[in-house]
């Protein structure tokens, strides 16, 4: 099927399906629907992350992600951690807001290892668009909301792209909605990309190549809607369970999370504040739910993901921060990283890679707990 072609399919099988309150949507697709996140019981879980280090050479240093966010669909109750550092605290980057634990281990240490163990309650989250409310008003912390990163400029090619996309839309509500749709029938889920892919959207607009994973395809989503005066934002974090709707891409194994990292995505439209938004996920199960590749978004499968995504989501996921270009606070060098989703470390030889096992392991586990 060619873009065009599945732009139309998007466009015209679920116009209706976003455009109402949930009811209507609901509704529409009961017959196949068998994904329908809502705002539930708070769940409470352990979050660890265990780290040694291979090989060290001279003084190591360790940035380990920590709960920055404490809202509606999530709660921080506190970490703490235990090692072998010659000290370890808990940091926030004062620029980005991003907060971490930082160990520091002495030269000579031979096997650097440290465990940060996180408690969390999450729940699932839903906007009612029957019922907005006159008090949710954009003020002055979403201007951050609107501004560029290192990697996701909101001008040129990025903004070009927003336009095209946008014609026609008036509200904040329609613009998200068409970006929204743009990305889900543009782009696609590539899973031979490291990681959760580097965010370089200019890179990706202007190759042509609209291929990624969540990093790359929930930041051109937001920066889209940036470009066009839409406040949003992408939130950095990990899978923590199963999905309770049956989808093996949109969950996680408790036991073994190392490499359950996920991006989300909000945006911040008036009269409803802060709404939950994750296209990516939608082209996860498009590419990967079944053995063959969905390139029609109305499939059975598909359309509920596609509907639910916009405006809620799961609460089997815990959002580390919602922060870019961000500096790791007492590092020999002053190079960011674009979002601190994954541990982070460096010795004397410099910042380690942090997708290469064989010198930097972790694994990341959870516990739910009553």
């Amino acid at each position: 099927m060619s873009p065009a072609s599945r732009r139309l399919v998007l466009q015209t099988g679920f116009a209706a399906a976003i455009a109402g309150p949930r009811a209507a949507r609901a509704e529409a697709l009961a017959p196949t629907s068998r994904f329908s996140p809502a705002v539930g019981p708070w769940r409470r879980f352990e979050v660890t992350t265990e780290v040694t280090i291979a090989n060290p050479k001279g003084e190591v240093q360790l940035w380990l992600p920590a709960p920055t966010l404490d809202t509606g669909f999530q709660r921080d109750l506190g970490s703490r951690w235990t090692g072998n550092a010659a000290s370890s605290r808990l940091v926030t980057d004062g620029q980005s807001g991003a907060r971490m634990l930082h160990a520091a281990f002495a030269a000579g240490e031979a096997s650097p290892t440290l465990s940060l163990t996180s408690t969390v309650e999450t729940r699932g989250r839903l906007v009612d668009w029957s019922k907005p409310s006159a008090s949710a008003q954009i003020d002055p912390t979403q201007r951050r909301d609107l501004a560029p990163t290192r990697l996701q400029p909101v001008d040129g090619v990025v903004l070009q792209t927003a336009l095209a996309a946008t014609v026609g839309a008036t509200t904040d509500v329609e613009k998200t909605r068409a970006i929204y749709a743009w990305v889900i029938s543009n782009c696609f889920r590539d899973p031979s990309v490291r990681g959760c892919g580097a965010g370089k959207i200019e890179a990706m607009l202007t190759s042509g190549n609209l291929g990624g994973k969540c990093a790359d395809l929930n930041a051109l989503f937001a920066a889209m809607c940036r470009s066009v005066g839409v406040p949003a934002r992408e939130i950095y974090g990990v899978r923590l369970a199963p999905s309770a709707f049956g989808y093996h891409q949109l969950g996680a194994d408790p036991a073994n999370l190392t490499g359950a990292q996920h991006c989300r995505a909000e945006v911040w439209l008036t009269g409803y504040g802060w709404v939950a938004m994750d296209p990516a996920d939608v082209l996860k199960v498009m590419r990967q739910e079944r053995a063959d590749w969905i390139k029609d978004a109305r499939d059975p499968l598909v359309a509920p993901v596609y509907a639910g995504l916009f405006g809620g989501w799961e609460g089997n996921w815990v959002g580390w921060n919602a922060a870019n270009d961000v500096s790791l606070p007492g590092s020999r060098t002053a190079a960011q990283v674009p979002f601190l989703m994954y541990p982070q470390a460096e010795d004397e030889r410099g910042r380690f890679d942090d997708l290469a096992a064989n010198t930097f392991r972790y694994a990341i586990s959870a516990r739910e707990v009553a």
